[in-house]
């Protein structure tokens, strides 16, 4: 009798360790962990929030989650990305997206992405990323693309950015280690200064100031496009050009594609790509 005892002891015991421990949640260290902070900020939510106009994070859809609104995918698919999915391109591939009236009407901006592209020493002279067509115009009110620069690692970023009758070029020449990993590039431009900046992976790399080039006015504007330029497009967004044998698209991934209507500022750039970087 006094053995049973013992045992039913011990059951009950053990009955009510297990009640007690289901009380409790498991411990969770990263719960506890204090939040990073870069520059002041904890999140990409943080920086310029009220500034920002489109945001297309390519998490398996073409969707930018400020106005609600989608693209048109032509070839393109999804692969894992920097955070979550990202647009992955093809030969003839491309997105195109109705540009918003806040797209269209800005002034300054800030434009942000990360990609992952395969060189052009292979692919062709050029390799169309994000731009705003122009609908009569060679080369788009924004035209944003990597082009050759001498070796299968290292390239050069430039941009065309057309305002009503004024047109200019800024770019980045001998960026190394450009293809075939994930580099993050920024795209800013300050009315009130009339200067350009290009960031590369978080750092000022060159600036252009235009004299006079003042508020932004696009010149008949067209649709957005992702993946290539506007006129590789099928058919052509303009009608200033047809497909070229030099240009050509980005095969590899673009994520996290961002428009500011201000030019945002050296730390705020910083911030958002350690942050992105992190998965915050």
């Amino acid at each position: 009798m006094k053995a049973l005892t013992n045992k039913m002891i011990w059951v009950i015991s053990g009955l009510l360790l297990v009640g007690a421990s289901s009380c409790y949640e498991k411990f969770d260290p990263e719960s506890y962990a204090p939040s990073v902070s870069i520059g002041g900020f904890t999140s990409t939510s943080e920086i310029a929030s009220a500034n920002l106009i489109a945001y297309f994070p390519f998490d398996g859809d073409y969707v930018d989650v400020v106005s609600k609104t989608a693209g048109t995918n032509t070839g393109t698919t999804f692969a894992n990305g920097l955070k979550g999915k990202a647009m992955k391109g093809a030969k003839s591939g491309y997105v195109l997206f109705n540009p918003t009236a806040a797209i269209l009407g800005l002034k300054s901006f800030t434009m942000t992405y990360w990609v992952n592209s395969q060189s052009t020493t292979a692919a062709g002279g050029i390799i169309g990323l994000v731009g705003l067509s122009k609908k009569d115009g060679f080369w788009g009110n924004i035209e944003t693309f990597f082009e050759n620069g001498g070796t299968t690692t290292d390239g050069i970023f430039k941009a065309h950015i057309q305002n009503d009758t004024l047109d200019t070029w800024v770019a980045k020449e001998g960026i190394v280690n450009l293809y075939n990993s994930w580099t993050h590039i920024a795209l800013s431009y300050d009315a009130t200064s009339s200067t350009f900046s290009i960031y590369v992976n978080g750092s000022k790399t060159a600036t252009s100031t235009v004299p006079k080039f003042g508020n932004l006015k696009w010149k008949n504007p067209g649709q957005m496009v992702f993946g290539t330029v506007q006129f590789q497009t099928t058919p052509s967004l303009t009608t200033g050009a047809k497909g070229q044998d030099w240009a050509s698209y980005l095969t590899g991934l673009l994520d996290e594609v961002r428009i500011y209507d201000v030019a945002l500022k050296d730390n705020e750039v910083d911030a958002l790509v350690k942050l992105e970087s992190r998965g915050k």
